[in-house]
């Protein structure tokens, strides 16, 4: 019999956070530095050993990042008290949502697929803008009719690789309202969903357990057996 090989891809699915990035119209930059330099170590250690201590100010809502309930609701979860089979090691499933010219993604892009207990990524191509003016206006987003289609059945985490889940002309904010109120996080300015299939992957998007906050970058990635 001849032996089977199995191999394992990881797909990084996460922008990188860069000195000077703007994620979000509006939302300050980063400004990352040193703390202490190579250089400035030097007289901290015996000759020839040196270390950097970086230093980063940041907004939580930069480049890749998750929302927790409390983002949206005072009452809510923050990040400490997500439970890590609320974002790592979900079955996933990748809903193609790219349509030219066509911004609202409505609920019937979800029908017919097995939505419970799995993170839900909407790949709409939109993370071609990145870096760019265009990023900023006309996203696709979710209506709010999806939104209550994905916690009807039960989805576990949902992530876009667009501007923001809503519309942001809508300032009531419907999807984040409807899937964060149903303690479903959310994961934002997702990249590479071309890369990852349809379904059968695991998928990841841990951030720091952060007490009193709603919002933190994640490394969003998946693992395809």
């Amino acid at each position: 019999m001849a032996s089977m090989i199995f191999t394992r891809q990881l797909i990084d699915l996460s922008h990188t956070v860069e000195h000077g990035l703007i994620t979000y119209k509006g939302l300050p930059a980063p400004i990352i530095c040193d703390f202490l330099s190579r250089e400035q170590s030097k007289q901290h250690y015996a000759p020839g050993t040196q270390f950097q201590i970086g230093k980063i100010e940041m907004v939580a809502n930069t480049g890749t990042y998750l929302d927790s309930p409390f983002h949206r609701y005072e009452d809510g979860k923050d990040l400490s008290e997500l439970e890590l089979t609320s974002l790592a090691d979900l079955d996933g499933v990748v809903i193609r949502a790219k349509r030219e010219g066509l911004s609202a993604i409505d609920a019937d892009a979800f029908e017919s697929v097995e939505l419970r207990g799995k993170a839900v990524l909407i790949h709409t191509g939109w993370d071609l803008h990145w870096r760019t003016d265009k990023y900023f206006e006309g996203h696709p987003f979710l209506t709010k009719d999806a939104a209550q289609f994905l916690t009807d059945e039960g989805a576990a985490l949902v992530g876009i690789d667009s501007y923001n889940i809503d519309d942001t002309g809508d300032l009531s904010r419907p999807a984040h309202s409807i899937l964060l109120g149903a303690g479903i996080p959310v994961v934002e300015h997702m990249r590479g969903l071309d890369q990852a299939p349809a379904g059968g992957f695991r998928f990841f998007a841990v951030p720091v357990k952060l007490k009193g906050m709603g919002t933190f970058p994640v490394r969003a990635f998946a693992i395809v057996e």
